[in-house]
């Protein structure tokens, strides 16, 4: 008569231990990594959704309303004429800041502009209760490090303005602002001047015009920004 033993091969526990750790090892591996990114991912979401709540940072946006559109394509050449005779004369008109922003968006520069307004919008605050938050929030989309929307400064005004910020004061961010209006000034500005939409608005086109010159098919609107940057606001 057989072994009955032999009839039954014993079980081998150990492999089954070893698949059933192997199993729960792989898991853990492939968990942790998926968790660990999810949980960045939120935490700047949730940087961001405060980035954009703060509402110096919208003043661009709100120069881009229709109303606002109106008011920029209504400019005179006259008026646009001034526009050239200085950089802080540009500014100093809304129209002409929102025809410097719109230039500066073909040129994917233009958080220099939203910088030196968010600048302003911080030397307007009425109480130092106000200056901390809004001097964190400048720094935190402009100025530190790989900020969303970092400016270009030079090491020693970025080292000074960073000193600065857990005690600031309405002067903290003029050495930056400064550095940036320079910028603009002696780089995108003489750009600006020497553009097409400009030169258009001094010599009292209407840059929509070419959209509706005859082609050998039917030209719309729509196709003309399809192919340039859409100025039709101006």
């Amino acid at each position: 008569m057989e072994n009955p033993l032999l009839l039954f091969p014993p079980l081998n526990t150990s492999a089954s231990k070893d698949k059933s750790y192997y199993k729960v090892m792989k898991s853990t591996v492939k968990e942790e990594p998926h968790q660990a990114s999810k949980s960045g991912a939120k935490q700047k979401r949730n940087r961001l959704s405060l980035l954009l709540q703060k509402p110096e940072f919208h003043e661009a946006d709100h120069l881009g309303k229709p109303g606002n559109l109106t008011k920029a394509a209504s400019v005179s050449p006259e008026e646009a004429v001034k526009w050239g005779e200085s950089f802080d004369k540009l500014l100093s008109e809304k129209a002409g800041l929102h025809a410097f922003t719109k230039f500066l968006k073909t040129e994917f520069s233009e958080e220099n502009i939203e910088f030196w307004m968010a600048c302003e919008d911080y030397k307007k605050s009425k109480t130092a209760h106000e200056l901390l938050p809004k001097a964190k929030t400048i720094y935190e989309t402009f100025i530190r490090k790989d900020a969303p929307k970092e400016v270009n400064l030079d090491f020693q005004t970025k080292e000074v303005t960073s000193q600065n910020i857990e005690r600031p004061i309405i002067t903290t961010f003029d050495a930056a602002q400064n550095t940036v209006y320079r910028l603009m000034e002696q780089d995108s500005y003489p750009r600006f001047l020497r553009s097409d939409p400009y030169l258009n608005l001094v010599k009292g086109r209407n840059p929509g015009r070419p959209a509706l010159r005859r082609r050998s098919r039917s030209f719309t609107v729509s196709d003309f920004q399809g192919v340039r940057p859409d100025f039709t606001g101006w």
